[in-house]
């Protein structure tokens, strides 16, 4: 049996899929891999590349998307930056851009924060912690 190498993808559905394709390429620094307009079969949707081999499908649609979180009352999907100081100056832009995002958590083995996108869908985006943090990152 092969090895598994990580998700190629999740979708995700909006009713404004511009609006999407901007917060996840200009706020969140994702990058758009292309676009496909819609068919008579097929709806609009856009590849938007989210690092390593990684990305977020998204699907433009009439309904629009769940916002629930999942059974732990937490996002159901999450995106990773490298370090504590990313998540936190990621934080601060996100603030600053004017859109929701929690604080930052402390997790056994890695730093957590939960934002919004503007569907209102919880994105849980995390920083692995190193074996052993300092002082000043182990608390959010």
């Amino acid at each position: 049996m092969p090895d598994l190498f990580g998700i190629n993808h999740l979708t995700l559905s909006t009713t404004d899929l511009d609006r999407l394709v901007t917060y996840y390429t200009e706020l969140l620094g994702a990058t758009l891999a292309f676009e496909r307009a819609a068919t008579p079969a097929d709806p609009r949707i856009a590849v938007i590349d989210v690092g390593g081999n990684d990305h977020l499908m998204i699907v433009e649609t009439a309904t629009a998307p769940t916002t629930d979180l999942d059974p732990l009352s937490r996002a159901g999907w999450g995106l990773r930056v490298g370090t504590y100081a990313q998540l936190r100056a990621l934080r601060e832009h996100i603030l600053g851009a004017g859109w929701p995002v929690g604080q930052i958590e402390t997790l056994p083995a890695q730093w957590t924060m939960t934002a919004r996108d503007p569907d209102g869908r919880p994105v849980d985006v995390r920083a692995h912690r190193p074996r052993t943090a300092s002082p000043s990152q182990t608390t959010g």
